[in-house]
Order: C-alpha cells, then sequence, then structure tokens
C-alpha cells in the first residue's frame, strides 16, 4: 500500500490503522479457507482511513451527528488542563453534583479555580469521567502505569477446544446480489458500547454473524453511536439487574459462540456474570473483555473511553497546539482496538478454539506511543475527501489513484437513511454492508 498520511500529527497513526486492519483481513482469509469459501478478502487505503473516521462521515437523512456533549472536551485547572466525558447523561449528572453546575460555563469556571488532580479524584470516585492531562513522563511515574506497565495491549486465553465451524457454499445466487459471508451461523452476544467494541461486532455482523446486542433499559446507547456501528445487528433491551434478565442472559450465553463484555471491569462480575462466570456457563465461547485501562491495578476498575486515554497516558499533550492540548484526529485507540478484537475473534473461531480475550485501550495507547515517529512525505497530509461511491470497493484493493475517496454508501435504518462507511473489507471486491436495525427493538434470542 502506499505509505500516504492522512491526518497529519506527531504519531504514526496511519500505521497503527493500517496494521489493524490487515490482521483482521487475514484473519477472515484464514476462516474463509477453513470454511472451504473460495473468496479473496481485501481492504483499501481508502476504506481504512474512513473506517477509522466513521462517524464523522456518516449523515442520518441529510443530518451529520453531533459526537461530543456539552460537558466533554479540554478545560482549563488553576495548574493545567483536564479532559472530560460527558455525553451520556450520568456522567453529566455526576459532573453536575460533583462541581454544582448547570452548564458548560459554569463547568469552565468551577474547574478553573480548582487543582486538575483534585476533579479527576472526585469526579472519578462519584462514578464520572474526567483525567488530568499528563506528559508520557509523568504517566509514566502515576500509580496505574507502574501496575500495569508490563500488560499487553491483548491478551488470549486458550481454554480448550470449540467445535468447529462447518463448511459454506462456494457462492450464492450472484443475480440476487448475495454475499457468502465467511461468518455465517455463528452467533454473537454483544454487551459493548460506544466504539470499540461495537465497531468489532458490526464487521462480525456485516461478515455473516448473527449478532444480539444487549442494552440496559435504564442507560440507553446514544442513538447516532447505533447507527454509526449498528449494521447488520438485532438491538435489544435487557436488565440485568433483574432476575429475569439474568436468567435471560445466560440462556443466551449458553447459546453463543462469541460474547463481548464491554462494561468497567467488575460490573458483570456483581451480577454473576463476569468473565469467570460465562467461561462456566458457556464453555464453548469465545469471550471478550474489553476495557480502558487494564483489569487490575489502581484504576483497574475506573470507566473510560479513547480520549480520556489520550489525555491521561501524554497523547494530548503530544498533540498540543500552543498551550492547549490536543487530540488524535480520529478515535484510533477505539477502532483499532475493535479491529484487533474481531482479528482474535475470527483467529480463534477458525483454529476452533475456545479462549477468553482480553483487550484495553491504555495498552493500545502504549502501542501507538511505542510506534516509530511517522516518515515525513512532502506535502500536507490528505485525508480522503467525500466521495460516493457505487461499490466501496472501487479503490481497489491497494487504494490507488483512488486513495482520496471516502467510499460512502448508502445503508437503511430504521432511523432513516443513511450515508455511511462500510466496514474496511472487501469481499471479492465488494463492500460489506448491511441495514441497521431499530435500536433496542428487536426479542431478546437468537434465530
Amino acid at each position: 500500500m502506499t505509505q500516504q498520511r492522512w491526518w497529519g500529527g506527531p504519531l504514526d497513526v496511519e500505521q497503527f490503522a493500517r496494521s489493524a486492519v490487515l490482521r483482521v483481513r487475514d484473519a477472515v482469509a484464514e476462516i474463509a479457507a477453513a470454511r472451504g469459501l473460495p473468496v479473496q478478502v481485501s481492504t483499501s487505503e481508502a476504506l481504512i482511513a474512513a473506517s477509522f473516521d466513521a462517524i464523522r462521515h456518516l449523515r442520518i437523512d441529510g443530518r451529520a451527528p453531533h459526537p461530543w456533549g456539552e460537558f466533554s472536551g479540554f478545560f482549563s485547572a488553576r495548574d493545567g488542563w483536564l479532559r472530560l466525558h460527558g455525553n451520556y447523561p450520568h456522567h453529566a449528572a455526576v459532573l453536575r453534583e460533583v462541581l454544582g453546575i448547570e452548564d458548560r460555563t459554569g463547568l469552565e469556571r468551577a474547574i478553573a479555580r480548582r487543582a486538575a488532580v483534585d476533579v479527576e479524584e472526585q469526579v472519578g470516585a462519584a462514578g464520572g469521567i474526567a483525567v488530568a492531562v499528563r506528559t508520557e513522563q509523568q504517566w509514566q511515574q502515576h500509580p496505574h502505569a507502574v501496575a500495569t506497565a508490563q500488560d499487553p495491549w491483548s491478551q488470549v486465553e486458550d481454554r480448550g477446544e470449540r467445535p468447529t465451524l462447518g463448511p459454506l457454499p462456494a457462492r450464492r445466487d450472484r443475480d440476487a446480489d448475495e454475499l457468502a459471508r465467511p461468518l455465517a451461523g455463528v452467533r454473537v452476544l454483544d454487551l459493548t458500547r460506544v466504539i470499540a467494541g461495537p465497531s468489532a461486532t458490526q464487521l462480525l455482523a456485516c461478515l455473516g454473524a448473527e449478532v444480539l446486542r444487549l442494552d440496559p433499559p435504564h442507560r440507553p446507547e446514544i442513538l447516532d453511536q447505533h447507527l454509526s456501528t449498528g449494521m447488520g445487528k438485532r438491538s435489544a433491551l435487557l436488565d440485568l439487574r433483574e432476575d429475569a434478565g439474568a436468567e435471560r442472559m445466560r440462556h443466551l450465553a449458553a447459546q453463543a459462540d462469541v460474547i463481548l463484555d464491554g462494561y468497567r471491569p467488575g460490573a458483570l462480575g456483581a451480577l454473576g456474570l463476569g468473565t469467570s462466570d460465562l467461561a462456566q456457563l458457556a464453555p464453548q465461547a469465545v469471550l471478550v473483555s474489553l476495557s480502558a485501562w487494564g483489569e487490575h491495578g489502581p484504576w483497574g476498575q475506573r470507566a473510560g473511553f479513547d480520549s480520556i486515554v489520550q489525555a491521561a497516558t501524554g497523547i494530548a499533550d503530544r498533540c498540543r497546539e500552543g498551550d492547549r492540548p490536543g487530540a488524535l484526529a480520529v478515535q484510533a485507540l477505539d477502532h483499532a482496538s475493535g479491529q484487533r478484537i474481531a482479528a482474535h475473534v475470527i483467529e480463534s473461531l477458525a483454529q476452533a478454539r475456545a479462549a477468553t480475550i482480553r483487550v484495553n485501550l491504555l495498552g493500545a495507547a502504549r502501542a501507538l506511543l511505542a510506534m516509530p515517529s511517522p516518515s515525513e512525505d512532502p506535502g500536507s497530509p490528505q485525508p480522503p475527501a467525500l466521495q460516493v461511491a457505487a461499490s466501496a470497493g472501487s479503490a481497489g484493493p491497494d487504494g490507488g489513484s483512488e486513495l482520496n475517496r471516502v467510499p460512502l454508501v448508502s445503508v437503511p435504518s430504521a432511523d432513516g437513511a443513511l450515508m455511511a462507511v462500510p466496514p474496511p473489507l472487501l469481499l471479492d471486491g465488494a463492500s460489506i454492508e448491511l441495514p441497521v436495525g431499530a435500536y433496542g427493538a428487536s426479542p431478546t434470542r437468537f434465530s
């Protein structure tokens, strides 16, 4: 592939993205071969670049999404900077209560009077999301960084054999424009939110898996997030705090081939549905545990987001513009982790292994920071421009002359017509997008 830079900046996010997608491409080729499916699996520079920036390109009946809430972003504290995440109502409510504010102006004033670490500790203790912006050196001295310094981005524990997936027909009727998808017949239970987990399960769904996403009715997903990562899935609401909901979850887990948990470490475990519980309920399943900070250390049970991990670990400081911290042009920690999750899951299925896969965004940040500095290209970075394509494969497997096009596709949804970026893989040169179903409208069962 042409090693063009799309976003620029001090870190090689482009190569980080390429590596993540190429790994999952190879995993899909492996499982297709294992199932006797003669299909060419490829990608393109345009697809990779666009998929890491999918929500910015999304249009819902022509409307652009608004991914950031009033209480999200960088805020100047008495002695430095803070990054807050208040997109979800319950996190915004914590900021209102802890800081005694009502609007963004009040938030800015309240933070300006406080030390950054004090706000981080007070908001975090109350269940909110805030971190002081640190340099890499400051983060490396933080107790959580020290406790997790040797932890990998992802790890796979082999729990033994699982049933082999059966062979697939070579190709359905080409006249009906139906792809033979290599994960057909795989059942996936999706308990993830935001970007990393949902982008992984969207890819699995578009590769043919039956994905059932479950959300708590008292904390629904933001609709634009659902529309950005909901292709091919069924979405249902289930309250796991209730005995009936927990029992239903156990019934579904026993039928699943793959189960993904993206909640704060320990949250599902407190309900008897943690990773170790699921390993007993579903010995045949590939299990995924996704976290922001890993599962041990001082912050091991904290929630977090891509932007928050960037701020804590020194990425925001590296992206600084003048005296103000900055951010990566895309949520690269999330998207690369989502691709890595999908690759591990598909590899485990191809090899007929029941595995427990653990992935954390902190490890993604470490991996990105450890990469060599990007080589400078002559000229400015060139992010792909909007380009509606009849097929997302129009860029060709290696990008070529179509490098600067975003291969948008038209996708039906229950909430309006979508123009969206498909997942970053091609099967026999064709894109793999699927419709987006209504949020929370499906029954809690597999077909």
